[in-house]
């Protein structure tokens, strides 16, 4: 059926044969996008024009007019109809039952209605007085009656947004400002709101009403593309929910990116993620030029004043760099600058912004990508050095970075960045795109380069660690060959590759080592240190963990990582330095300890002492509290089954995370009859203060003697535990890592964090006949990471098919 057909539908038979009509139109496959939400304004509009005649007839002065989206003539599927009923102030009843012949008939189908009554004074009245009203009626767009009333409107509405714009667009910047404050930034979300996060529909919205102000205007190149593609995916969403949603869930991403005909959801999101990002640019852009204008309009009176109404002086140039100055506060080409001849010139004048910690200029970066000759493989040593400042430059780098991957520089100079550009990461920890990670990465790493010998190498193996994200496979492995090509590329001697590339290789070695490997064991500082090779490398390594984990998230990085860190490395250098690690040996009980096992046989029960663990303070930073790292819970419990299982479960009844723990019998003095087992834990509370011992202690008696049942509690808080609804935990995997420890078998468990997980392991581990020497573990955001270092009854390595067998069945017990 034709559009044709569906108005004829629609007059014909009143609201049914309008929502058949729109039902139609709504489920054509062939028609989507721009043409479809055309075509349903033009079908609503032939609609509300009959509703309006039947209730208008003899009724002059009135006019129905579509304001916001429906003004635009962009109707989503399940949008609002944002409608004003104009009238020239006559007739007061006849225009009110006139609003509600066109008003009830559209809550009887339930289409969502915004509307208003109002003579055009009061409009624009309330328009001077509510910005959001206002900004609706620059929209405005006649659908029937009188059409000379709706004409006037526009123009004095049109005029005095023009007339207040020096007023109000510091106001919509403010409101835009407050709104992406609130919703964040729509090109990293996961679940992103595409009308109100920044970068969405919104904002384009707002530079249309900068443009319409006449004093400033958005950048139009893939504006208008990246406009289109954010209210396809809002219809595509809309369609396959059945409501008026602008949150694009994860439950629903793979369901619209198939109405879209697209390949899955990432690449749904990368869509709308560089959609955002022209959005966003083009904001910045805009915004910049909307400060500079209404400065400019400030000044100008007085300096007509100064100069006795003179010509206008020109505009004062500062020099940053050859080829490079500042203008009214902005980075430009020098007259003299010459593109096409420099090819360093982008990278030199994005240095200079970095520096002087000014914004591109947009003319000056779009001249630059237009006839800017690409640089000689391999780099000039200058462009080499110009990155490395850009990089190095701090926060700055972010904005200057941006202007030049909006006009495609960056992927011109590195090819290899188009595969991680706007690619999502599916993953709680993070909080970025892996490209903008990369440049956090690296302004992270700007702060850390006193640390370091070689900070050039530090902030390009920042840029490139996760460079491999956008290849199949390990992104570690891929990132080498990757950065190794890029490096000699920049124009790194091949020494200098070698690190560079080691580094990108290894760049999760060491806080993967220290949280998840035990750190007394020999085996594990030597496998360090040869993956390392040499004490500079080292030195770089241990800044780059610490750059990559803070501009991961929060949860990726505290105190107690950078401790453990700190310490792996520490014992890395010595191996590094020549000094041979000694074989462990079993080192005496303390005297807290032993005190703790006579008093644990004397009473046949659990007894245990908290303490807390604290960070001294640095010399970096010698002043101040120290920062908490956790609390060491020490407990004595005569030997017996179960121990590890049941004290694991107690822990998570109370809501403690549990960071590290170690298990091993004490010797007793002479004359001590009786074994005892030691645990030594260092933990953190969830949320709040941390339990009484008395308590810990109380439970710990019940459950070993059986009175309290453990699994029954963890599993009616497992039952109460929010879950995000559509939100599917990938399977737990268990693996053995071998050749880690002489001592001990490493079986590492990777699965979803949830109450008493450990207890649940510990159970399954005591019931293979496995003992537990020591476990190391680590959260990251809803995955928990942790190894344990397991041996037989005698204390020795499990046998090669043993130990497979217990890993499988720990990994059916997860599953299942």
């Amino acid at each position: 059926m034709t559009s044709t057909e569906m108005r004829t539908e629609a007059e014909d038979s009143g609201p049914s044969g309008y929502a058949a009509a729109r039902l139609r139109l709504l489920q054509e496959g062939a028609q989507s996008g721009p043409p479809r939400r055309a075509a349903l304004a033009e079908l609503t509009d032939e609609w509300l024009t009959g509703l309006f005649g039947a209730g208008a007839e003899g009724l002059r002065g009135v006019s129905l007019v579509a304001v916001g989206g429906y003004g635009r003539g962009e109707l989503s599927p399940r949008s609002d109809l944002d409608l004003l009923l104009l009238h020239d102030g006559g007739d007061s009843g006849a225009v009110a039952a006139l609003a509600d012949r066109v008003w009830y008939p559209i809550w009887d189908l339930g289409l969502a209605l915004d509307h208003s009554v109002r003579t055009p004074g009061e409009a624009r009245k309330t328009a001077g007085d509510d910005l959001k009203v206002q900004l609706g009626l620059l929209d405005a767009r006649h659908i029937a009656g009188d059409l000379g009333l709706t004409a006037g409107l526009r123009t004095a509405v049109l005029a005095d947004w023009r007339n207040q714009a020096p007023k109000r667009l510091p106001e919509l910047q403010e409101l835009c400002a407050e709104r992406a404050e609130r919703q964040g930034e729509l090109q990293y979300l996961l679940e992103p709101d595409l009308k109100e996060a920044r970068g969405g529909l919104r904002d384009a919205t707002a530079l249309r009403a900068v443009a319409a102000s006449w004093l400033a205007d958005a950048p139009r190149e893939g504006l208008a593309d990246a406009r289109r593609r954010l209210l396809d995916v809002r219809d595509a969403l809309h369609l396959t929910t059945g409501r008026a949603t602008d949150r694009l869930a994860l439950q629903e991403q793979d369901q619209v990116a198939a109405e879209l005909g697209l390949l899955d959801a990432d690449t749904l999101l990368r869509q709308v993620y560089e959609a955002a990002r022209v959005v966003s640019y083009a904001s910045d852009v805009t915004w910049r030029e909307v400060g500079r204008v209404l400065k400019s309009r400030a000044v100008r009176p007085r300096l007509r004043a100064m100069l006795g109404g003179g010509p206008k002086p020109a505009a004062e140039r500062s020099p940053l760099a050859e080829g490079v100055v500042e203008m009214d506060g902005e980075v430009v080409l020098a007259r003299a600058a010459r593109p096409e001849r420099d090819p360093v010139l982008p990278l030199r004048a994005a240095a200079a912004a970095a520096q002087a910690g000014l914004p591109l200029s947009l003319h000056a970066v779009r001249r630059m990508a237009a006839v800017a000759r690409p640089l000689p493989t391999p780099w000039p040593a200058e462009a080499r050095e110009q990155l490395v400042t850009l990089l190095g430059s701090g926060r700055p780098t972010i904005e200057v970075w941006e202007a030049l991957e909006a006009e495609g520089l960056i992927t011109r100079l590195l090819p290899d960045w188009e595969r991680v550009r706007c690619r999502p990461q599916r993953n709680a920890v993070h909080i970025w795109t892996v490209d903008r990670h990369l440049i956090e990465t690296a302004v992270r790493a700007s702060e850390l380069t006193r640390r370091v010998g070689r900070p050039d190498l530090l902030l390009v193996s920042a840029l490139l660690h996760d460079i491999g994200k956008g290849w199949p496979g390990d992104h570690s492995v891929a990132g080498e060959i990757i950065a190794r090509d890029v490096a000699a590329r920049i124009g790194f001697d091949r020494a200098d590759v070698a690190v560079l590339s080691t580094l990108v290789r290894h760049h999760l070695l060491l806080i993967d080592t220290a949280t998840r490997r035990d750190l007394e064991d020999p085996a594990t500082v030597r496998s360090v240190a040869e993956a390392v090779g040499s004490q500079g490398t080292l030195e770089l390594l241990h800044a780059l963990t610490e750059a990559d984990a803070l501009a991961t998230g929060p949860a990726a990085w505290s105190s107690w990582r950078g401790s453990l860190v700190a310490d792996l490395v520490k014992r890395v250098a010595a191996v590094l330095a020549g000094d041979v690690p000694e074989e462990p040996e079993a080192t005496a009980p303390t005297a807290e300890q032993e005190r703790l096992a006579i008093e644990a046989l004397r009473t046949g029960g659990p007894v245990l002492a908290l303490r807390a663990q604290t960070e001294p303070p640095t010399e970096e930073e010698p002043t101040g509290d120290p920062e908490p790292l956790g609390v060491e819970l020490l407990i004595a419990v005569p030997d017996q089954p179960g121990v590890l299982p049941t004290v694991a479960g107690v822990l998570a009844m109370h809501r403690l995370t549990v960071r590290t723990a170690e298990l091993r019998a004490l010797d007793l003095p002479d004359g001590v009859e009786g074994s005892v087992l030691l645990l030594n834990w260092r933990v953190a509370a969830e949320y709040g203060s941390l339990p009484q011992a008395a308590r810990l202690r109380a439970d710990l008696v019940r459950a070993l003697d059986g009175s309290l049942d453990i699994a029954a509690r963890l599993a009616e808080r497992d039952a109460a535990y929010p879950r995000r609804r559509g939100t599917i935990a990938p399977p737990p995997r268990v693996t053995v890592a071998s050749a880690a420890s002489r001592h001990a078998t490493v079986i590492e468990v990777r699965a979803h964090d949830a109450p008493g997980l450990l207890h649940r392991i510990g159970r399954a581990l005591e019931e293979a006949s496995v003992r537990v020497r020591s476990m190391h573990v680590s959260t990251l955001g809803a995955n928990a990471v942790d190894a344990f270092y397991v041996t037989g009854p005698k204390g020795a390595p499990l046998p090669a098919e043993e130990v497979v067998s217990v890993a499988r069945g720990l990994e059916e017990m997860l599953r299942g």
